[in-house]
């Protein structure tokens, strides 16, 4: 199928950006898919609707336009079965039979998603993780609202924030990082939160969601999603807090959750550098750091998660990246691997793509 996203590239974070220096009339918004994003919409969303919320959004989810966009989306990334069997080749065999069935259940109501199939699936450290693998049809769905809210989300969203974002990633984090450096900033608050994904409330989630989104029928899809039981052999359970593992919308959610503590920190003049749920705050001395700390300290207990114990301050006076060789940026594997040569303040780091563990490379960058 035709790409109709819209043709002008969308650039990655410049070399030289600056903390706050991105708002929404000066981003590129090519990467928005042009059959749901008008020009009309995005000139809407850079310059503001009334209220600041957005309605009738169903109909757009619903479409048979971003119906067929997201199975190609699906279909590309390929992925198991989840608990109703059926593959991704078994839908492709009557795909349009079954898109129109789901347009038709966004439409009248009937839609409802299936129970989230969990798996464990080994670490490198001898433990397992879970993951949860939603029903082919159901990450289509998912898929289609993503590609109507997103954009929603993302003209608020700080620059501070570089995981899971169109034009942003683990890379664009450790330039920042250094840079920071560079500037003087050598003291390093390195923070994660426990369990993030599984502990999120969802109230408070529902909330900053309805912030931007006035539409009930969108609003109760993300509920759905965000009720889905999970199924495990024969044992079924609902969670009570979390975003579903595994689930297409669950790194925008968490993003949403997470955009209060960015716009804190930048208000209060912190250098923040967030990647999902870890992050370092880039001080010029130990007080400062050990205040940005205590910011985050209390705002992680208001909003009902946890800090993975214990936070650290640490401190460097050397460039923590001097080259990141771009070879090492290789698509299918997951790890990240930080190697210290022996000449000080230089480090060469090769990442997963989207790896689970790149985002612990900014904590090995700056501890020295």
């Amino acid at each position: 199928m035709k790409d109709t996203t819209r043709q002008a590239k969308a650039p990655a974070v410049p070399a030289t950006a600056t903390q706050g220096a991105d708002t929404g009339n000066d981003r590129d918004w090519s990467w928005v898919e042009a059959s749901v994003w008008t020009e009309r919409m995005v000139s809407a969303l850079v310059n503001g609707v009334k209220g600041g919320r957005w309605f009738s959004l169903m109909d757009k989810v619903s479409a048979p336009a971003t119906l067929q966009v997201a199975w190609s989306k699906v279909r590309a990334n390929r992925g198991a079965a989840g608990v109703d069997g059926q593959s991704v080749e078994r839908f492709e065999r009557q795909a349009d039979l079954y898109l129109r069935e789901l347009a038709d259940g966004l439409q009248d109501g009937s839609y409802r998603p299936q129970p989230v199939r969990r798996v464990e699936i080994p670490k490198g450290d001898g433990r397992t993780r879970p993951l949860g693998i939603p029903a082919v049809k159901d990450r289509i769905v998912q898929t289609a609202m993503k590609l109507v809210i997103e954009p929603i989300f993302e003209v608020r969203f700080c620059p501070t924030s570089y995981g899971f974002r169109p034009g942003r990633g683990c890379k664009d984090g450790l330039r920042e990082v250094d840079q920071l450096i560079e500037q003087g900033y050598t003291f390093a608050v390195d923070a994660d939160l426990e369990s993030y994904f599984d502990t999120i409330p969802k109230e408070q989630l529902m909330h900053r969601v309805e912030e931007r989104i006035s539409d009930g029928r969108v609003l109760a899809l993300v509920r759905a999603f965000l009720d889905q039981d999970v199924l495990r052999g024969l044992e079924r359970w609902t969670p009570m807090a979390g975003t579903p593992q595994g689930a297409v919308i669950s790194p925008l959610l968490a993003n949403i959750y997470l955009h209060p503590l960015d716009e804190l920190m930048t208000g209060r003049g912190y250098r923040m550098v967030r990647y999902a749920d870890d992050f370092v705050v880039m001080c010029k001395s130990r007080e400062e750091a050990e205040a940005a700390l205590e910011e985050i300290r209390r705002w992680v207990a208001e909003n009902g998660l946890r800090l993975r114990t214990p936070a650290t301050i640490s401190e460097s006076r050397s460039v923590g990246v001097r080259r990141i060789d771009s070879g090492g940026f290789r698509d299918g594997t997951n790890g990240c691997r930080c190697r210290r040569h022996d000449r000080p303040g230089r480090h060469q780091t090769a990442l997963g793509n989207a790896g689970l563990q790149a985002r612990r490379a900014w904590a090995a960058l700056v501890r020295r």
